[in-house]
């Protein structure tokens, strides 16, 4: 696949890959834990604290009452280690989790990544409570678009 070819991001509908990964926190998170209970947001981005990671990891820290009025919870996913993860949430003030996806099965898994590859794409996912995907988006959605899916 060419290097400038985005992988495919899953439908919407469609039933959400299940996973387990390691949190900042050093807890393991399950997402099938979630279903019946609370939506997910995974927000996949490229690096630790970064301008543009930290603005948008930021803007999901921010809308923090947003995201709790609605029952989502929100995680960020990459490849960075636990110790790196464990920095960037201080640093930034971030009030929810970052998974590590050291070998990024997962990121591939959702289409945030290509096979072979070690870019992720920043993309973002919301998962309702029935484990499928409400919404995905390439980039820095805002919280209405992401949110708003929940809606329909």
């Amino acid at each position: 696949m060419p290097e400038n070819v985005e992988p495919r991001l899953l439908g919407i509908g469609a039933e959400a890959p299940d996973f387990t990964l390691v949190a900042s926190d050093g807890t393991p998170v399950t997402l099938s834990e979630f279903r019946g209970r609370s939506n997910v947001c995974l927000f996949f981005y490229p690096q630790d604290e970064t301008a543009g990671c930290t603005r948008q990891l930021g803007a999901a820290r921010d809308d923090r009452e947003r995201f709790i009025a609605k029952d989502v919870e929100r995680f960020g996913v990459n490849p960075g280690s636990l110790e790196s993860h464990r920095r960037f949430v201080e640093k930034a003030g971030l009030d929810f989790p970052l998974l590590v996806d050291a070998d990024l099965e997962v990121a591939r898994s959702y289409g945030a990544a290509r096979p072979g590859d070690r870019r992720v794409w920043r993309t973002v996912y919301l998962i309702d409570k029935a484990g499928e995907v409400a919404f995905a988006a390439r980039g820095c959605p805002t919280t209405d678009e992401i949110l708003g899916a929940l809606d329909r």
